[in-house]
């Protein structure tokens, strides 16, 4: 892919750069009169249309596989002695991806520029028809911008974009990420108090069901959106700043009515389809991104802790959609192994060439070949993991019944991957259900301190996120420190272990002055703000 040097405060016209967009951008881009002038609502809809969020192939396997998703080990990866080196191009392209409406990212911060300096030259009258997409987009940008910040720290944001805004060009400042995560939190409140009051004449939200193919125009979803997202960043930064993040917590968590969540009306056979946060594909394909990116770098094999700590001791029902027992071929006929099993991650690469065919494979019909895999931007799963998070640290409520919920809506889901993949498997029953919750390894009431309980939640957690959200589960591994897994010292000199934040990449270093400002903390070991731990 063809590298391009930019640095963050100019932008790409956006009209030639959103020309690649599908044909069903194309449509809600420009006005009905079909003048080539953008309008709004298609500069909302290109936002949202993005393969950063969809598990897209050159995200995962340029990003995720070889990176995050090592980092957080929700992956396999070559124990070589460079597995966790990574590739300053790769790192790159997905820093301007989220500066700029080029590649393989919607430039959400490029898009929403030219969205603020479109809606300031508009009229009272317009300006009351257009606020629901900028309302909707803030959220969207927050919930991004978060992580950017949760994978480099300190970013370039508020003067981002200076030439659509003002017309100047100049180089814009880092700025202090723990500063700039509350803004986002309080940006994330604003807008689902918008999403919660407001009220659109029948021409506006006609409009906004045509632009938003994220929540198809549902006012209510954008305000589940925004208050979960907001929820996420709170418990984020409950370990640096404890009190902030309890006050606000205990506020939305006592009044479910003013602050409804992405959470499946806290009902363990939800349907993720109508609840939770998900960016469909807008396109009809006959091939998966997902096959060519899991396989070219061995990202299929069942990852080690997951499989063998995890989810074998507590007989785990999400295993039969989430892995295959693989086998191999002998006088041509395709045996496959008895029993699920990882490939232990301490087993050199020369080992894994030639023993991996005795190990689980991540599933075919879930994950492989399945053509209609959703971008997942935040589940109910997720949402009732954090709620018993908060429960069981504050007193807020039944932390046991949001954990077990919790469980029981990730079965839900990965079952509806599986079905939507053209999976068989048959969904597990009550009595399987109930089993799986009552095993001692994952029994939250058995569980024998606070510690051992939050040990719980963070763990299910991080395998609920898996290697399609490593981002999310990168950030939580981080700041838990959980579940406790071990990885392999390699030898590459600088390289020895993961990092805790990645570098800067040069498209950014070599360009923007103001680098000056964090390079001191621009090191592989530096820590981001919220982790404590």
């Amino acid at each position: 892919m063809k590298k391009i040097f930019i640095y963050s405060a100019v932008l790409l016209s956006l009209i030639a750069s959103l020309s690649s967009c599908k044909k069903t951008i194309d449509k809600n881009y420009n006005n009905p009169e079909l003048s080539t002038k953008p309008i709004i609502s298609g500069f909302f809809t290109a936002m949202l249309n993005s393969d950063r969020v969809r598990p897209a192939y050159w995200n995962l396997r340029t990003f995720f596989f070889p990176q995050i998703s090592v980092y957080a080990q929700t992956t396999t990866f070559d124990n070589v002695s460079t597995a966790y080196k990574h590739r300053d191009d790769y790192i790159g392209q997905y820093w301007s991806d989220f500066y700029y409406p080029s590649g393989n990212g919607s430039g959400p911060m490029a898009v929403y520029r030219a969205m603020q300096a479109s809606y300031a030259a508009l009229s009272k009258s317009d300006q009351a028809d257009q606020l629901v997409y900028m309302e909707a987009a803030k959220i969207v940008l927050a919930e991004r911008a978060a992580k950017m910040i949760d994978i480099w720290g300190d970013i370039p944001f508020t003067q981002a974009g200076s030439l659509e805004t003002t017309s100047n060009i100049k180089n814009p400042v880092f700025d202090d990420s723990k500063t700039l995560y509350n803004s986002l939190i309080s940006d994330l409140n604003e807008a689902a108090t918008y999403f919660g009051g407001v009220k659109l004449a029948g021409n506006v939200q006609s409009a906004f069901n045509k632009a938003d193919i994220l929540n198809s125009g549902s006012v209510l979803k954008w305000q589940t959106y925004a208050n979960s997202a907001r929820l996420r960043l709170l418990m984020r930064i409950s370990n640096v700043d404890e009190a902030t993040a309890k006050a606000a917590v205990t506020t939305m968590l006592s009044n479910p009515t003013a602050y409804p969540l992405v959470d499946g009306a806290n009902n363990g056979s939800y349907s993720p389809l109508s609840s939770d946060i998900l960016l469909q594909p807008l396109t009809t394909t006959t091939n998966s991104t997902l096959s060519s990116a899991l396989v070219e770098i061995d990202s299929y094999w069942a990852p080690d802790y997951k499989l063998n700590k995890v989810m074998l001791p507590s007989n785990d029902p999400r295993i039969r959609v989430m892995f295959d027992k693989y086998g191999q071929t002998v006088s041509g006929k395709f045996v496959p192994n008895k029993t699920y099993r990882a490939m232990p991650i301490s087993y050199g690469s020369g080992q894994q060439d030639t023993a991996f065919f005795k190990y689980s494979i991540v599933d075919s019909a879930t994950f492989i070949n399945n053509i209609k895999m959703p971008g997942i931007v935040i589940t109910a799963s997720e949402v009732n993991f954090l709620k018993a998070e908060a429960y069981e640290r504050w007193g807020l409520g039944d932390a046991s019944a949001a954990y077990n919920t919790a469980l029981k809506q990730s079965i839900t889901f990965y079952y509806y991957l599986n079905s939507i993949g053209q999976g068989t498997e048959a969904a597990p029953t009550t009595t399987e259900i109930d089993a799986f919750l009552a095993n001692s390894n994952i029994n939250y009431t058995l569980a024998a301190d606070q510690t051992h309980k939050l040990a719980l939640i963070y763990t299910q957690k991080w395998l609920h996120f898996g290697f399609l959200q490593s981002d999310e589960a990168w950030a939580e591994y981080r700041r838990t420190k959980y579940p406790a897994l071990t990885f392999p010292v390699e030898t590459a000199t600088d390289y020895q272990n993961p990092p805790t934040r990645l570098l800067y990449p040069t498209v950014e270093t070599g360009y923007n002055t103001n680098y000056n400002t964090v390079k001191a903390k621009d090191t592989r070991t530096t820590k981001i703000f919220w982790d404590v731990n």
